[in-house]
């Protein structure tokens, strides 16, 4: 990501990508630590939206557009989104998704999207409960396979569009992990779903509460986002 930030400011067109083999400073979500070694799909993708709408949604649109890519030469998996931006597969943590903006002024420069997908590269015993790879569930699968596929759908996003259509509510709703699971946060109660603009629906008791950002604990097990 950061050789993509330093090739966009030095006027990269939108669509450039960069991967990397392996990452020694890897981060994800909240500037947390990834471990990123080689065997696994280390990708950025450079967007350059024309005005600010609806880059809050690009973690979204990028994760439906990764869960079909990866689902297109195996339809026997199933590849699930845990809201905001975590690729889930058999309730294991898969892949994720961090995307960071650069401004020019009061208007975005460019987007940054990196992905980082477990693909053949082992997990650490440490991680093996909450992560998983996808060659555990693909026979044949490897980075090269992939690849192409993914440089494809991470290209094709409309960034600048502020609302969910319907069709992509539709895909949602069948890939929203978190529906119907207790939370402990961001809020104590009950996932309900992901509203148009994004943001996670919690039923607390009568209420129904949008959360836009925030970190996400199930109640039950150890899964954070």
């Amino acid at each position: 990501m950061d050789r993509l930030h330093e090739l966009a400011e030095q006027g990269a067109p939108a669509g450039t990508a960069v991967v990397a083999e392996a990452q020694t400073g890897g981060r994800g979500s909240r500037g947390r630590p990834w471990h990123s070694p080689p065997g696994g799909l280390w990708l950025s993708v450079l967007y350059r939206p024309p005005a600010s709408g609806g880059m809050e949604l690009l973690s979204l649109r990028l994760g439906l557009l990764a869960a079909a890519a990866l689902e297109a030469p195996a339809p026997g998996i199933r590849v699930m989104l845990k809201w905001p931006n975590d690729l889930m597969l058999h309730d294991r943590k898969l892949g994720g998704i961090l995307c960071e903006a650069r401004w020019q002024g009061e208007s975005p420069g460019w987007i940054v999207a990196g992905v980082g997908l477990n693909v053949t590269n082992p997990i650490p015993d440490d991680l093996r409960h909450t992560a998983t790879a996808l060659s555990e569930h693909l026979a044949g699968a490897t980075v090269d396979a992939i690849l192409p596929r993914m440089l494809d759908a991470l290209r094709a996003p409309v960034v600048h569009v502020d609302r969910l259509t319907d069709d992509e509510c539709r895909q949602l709703a069948r890939r929203d992990w978190l529906r119907g699971r207790p939370l402990r946060a961001p809020l104590a109660g009950r996932a309900e779903g992901i509203a148009p603009d994004g943001a996670l629906l919690v039923r607390t008791g009568e209420r129904l509460a949008a959360v836009r950002a925030g970190h996400v604990e199930v109640a039950q097990g150890s899964f954070t986002g």
